[in-house]
């Protein structure tokens, strides 16, 4: 399993979407830390101190860590991730170990000082950017279009987290509802006219088959405006 955070750049913009996790929660959790992802925006010559927009998919653990490291920046989430983050069931460890309390308090914080944004559904973000939501492998899940040279690619996130979950119908692991879940298989792919244009959560071949903007970059930076380097096959064979 690999862990993405993104950074959509055009019109003299870096959008940020995911903020992944801290050392100390690598450390506590058992995940193997390769590099601080707010810190490898600067081998794309971002600087994370004046990122304006940070959308987030949810809020899960390797998601919504290092909100710090981007002071300038405002938050954008739907309103039911985050009310069910400080709601009733969160007191059921199923749904507990997916989120860091630290994190969900930072948000919270980000509230009451006017740098969170939350939105109740599908938005057009930004031209070329539109936002919809698929509440499956958690209750405020959203995932993104985005218009590049290639044409639009959804990122999907945590919708389908491998290309396989979508593929096969392979329900994951973490899920509010596996009804709704293979459901929102289903809406990501109809999405795109194939899984060229459509990049999972955490499936290790994204970085396998997409190129990267330099050489000195491979195996740390995917570029997703380009086509992926072999074809990605789907169950219809397309």
């Amino acid at each position: 399993m690999d862990y993405f955070i993104w950074v959509i750049v055009g019109d003299g913009r870096a959008i940020v979407v995911d903020t992944g996790f801290s050392a100390e929660v690598a450390a506590r959790r058992k995940r193997k830390m390769l590099r601080c992802p707010i810190d490898s925006l600067r081998l794309l010559d971002i600087d994370p101190a004046i990122v304006k927009d940070v959308i987030y998919t949810h809020l899960h653990y390797d998601h919504a860590g290092n909100s710090a490291l981007l002071p300038s920046a405002t938050f954008h989430l739907q309103a039911s991730e985050l009310a069910f983050a400080v709601g009733p069931d969160i007191r059921y460890r199923y749904f507990a170990l997916g989120y860091e309390a630290d994190d969900i308090a930072t948000m919270v914080r980000l509230n009451f000082g006017r740098r969170l944004k939350l939105y109740e559904g599908p938005f057009r973000f930004a031209p070329g950017i539109e936002i919809d939501l698929a509440p499956v492998h958690s209750v405020g899940l959203q995932y993104l279009r985005i218009h590049t040279a290639r044409g639009w690619v959804t990122l999907a996130g945590d919708v389908t987290s491998f290309f396989d979950n979508v593929r096969r119908h392979r329900p994951f692991v973490a899920a509010v509802d596996v009804s709704q879940m293979l459901r929102s298989y289903d809406k990501v792919r109809a999405t795109v006219p194939s899984l060229d244009f459509l990049i999972p959560g955490h499936d290790p071949h994204v970085m396998e088959v997409y190129p990267a903007p330099r050489d000195d970059l491979k195996g740390i930076v995917a570029q997703l405006d380009l086509p992926p380097l072999q074809s990605i096959v789907d169950r219809h064979g397309r």
